[in-house]
């Protein structure tokens, strides 16, 4: 099936919205019962960590972890929004840099001025849009960034966003309470599929959806064993405590040439696997054969196929034992949860 279709369901009891792109589970998004990212919090410094560069703060959901020390004291309260999903028996990881983030707008309170996003190419568009931020923002201090997705949006529906998050921003900063508190929900699962997949697509929102459109057999077949590549090769990604084990496999291929082809192949399809499947921390690669002259061409291959995915991943580098090794945001509720 030619396309994108987005489908909004529930998974295990748990609401789920999925993206297929031409027949293929490119992107699924799953609730959770744990401190969702982007929630904002009012929380309280608790103990430095030493060695970490970090604190420990109390919050009303459980402890906070921010790396930040300097000109906090024990006791002390603050705002913080929440960046990832924490490892099991960690604190959850909070900024104080907040970002209200939504479909068309981002407010940016740290960060004053207001940009288009540079996707968006035409000028009298840029100034179209900037001079509606103007209008709706009026003298307010607060930053602003206009996403992608305003290009061809009604200036209506873009006005109306801008309005909301300014409001929101107020609500939230302008808060003077002490004790411990949720002032910001972060985004549901099919909120966030309105907010982050902005393509034309076919929406589904009738019960049953994912098992109508393939969902499930997708999320099975990421979840099995070894996932088949479309040069014939196989991928083997195993979560364990300490990271995330990801084996290439070349299949029947044995010729020279298979260990860089599979290689590549693998370095194209990673990025979806990992997203789809929410996982994240250390990742640890164990390649195919290759000889050492291509390994800048699976790294280039890898990090363009990294440019257009929605979690930060930074690429480690190569260990002495010939595996690549990667660092990716806990951004995702993991399946292996739920399945």
């Amino acid at each position: 099936m030619k396309g994108q279709t987005i489908i909004l369901d529930h998974l295990a009891g748990r609401e789920a919205a999925a993206r297929m792109v031409d027949g293929q589970l490119d992107d699924f998004f799953l609730g959770s019962d744990a401190v969702v990212p982007g929630a904002i919090y009012r929380a309280k410094a608790d103990r430095p960590v030493k060695g970490q560069g970090g604190m420990f703060l109390t919050g009303p959901d459980g402890k906070f972890f921010l790396r930040q020390v300097k000109g906090l004291a024990p006791g002390d309260a603050l705002l913080v929004q929440v960046t990832g999903f924490p490892e099991e028996g960690k604190a959850t990881p909070v900024t104080t840099k907040l970002l209200f983030k939504s479909r068309y707008a981002i407010i940016t309170p740290e960060a004053p001025g207001r940009n288009v996003s540079r996707s968006i190419r035409d000028e009298d568009r840029r100034d179209a849009l900037l001079g509606l931020a103007d209008g709706v923002l009026g003298d307010s201090p607060y930053g602003l960034i206009l996403r992608s997705s305003c290009a061809d949006a009604r200036d209506e529906d873009i006005a109306e966003d801008i309005d909301a998050m300014q409001s929101l921003a107020a609500r939230v900063l302008e808060d003077d309470g002490r004790d411990p508190a949720l002032l910001a929900d972060g985004d549901t699962p099919h909120l966030l599929a309105w907010r982050e997949w902005t393509d034309p697509a076919e929406i589904v929102t009738k019960p049953g959806g994912f098992v109508d459109h393939g969902v499930l057999d997708a999320l099975d077949q990421l979840q099995g064993g070894a996932v088949p590549l479309t040069s014939g090769a196989f991928l083997y990604v195993e979560p364990t405590r300490a990271l995330v084990a990801v084996d290439v496999n070349t299949g029947k291929d044995t010729s020279p040439a298979a260990g860089l082809k599979a290689n590549i192949d693998a370095a194209r399809a990673l990025p979806r696997i990992l997203r789809v499947r929410g996982l994240g921390g250390q990742i640890t690669l164990d390649l195919a054969p290759m000889a050492k002259k291509d390994r800048k061409t699976f790294e280039q291959v890898l990090r363009t196929a990294l440019r257009t995915d929605s979690e930060e991943t930074v690429m480690a580098g190569w260990t002495p034992l010939g595996h690549f090794e990667l660092q990716r945001k806990r951004g995702r509720v993991p399946l292996s949860e739920v399945l």
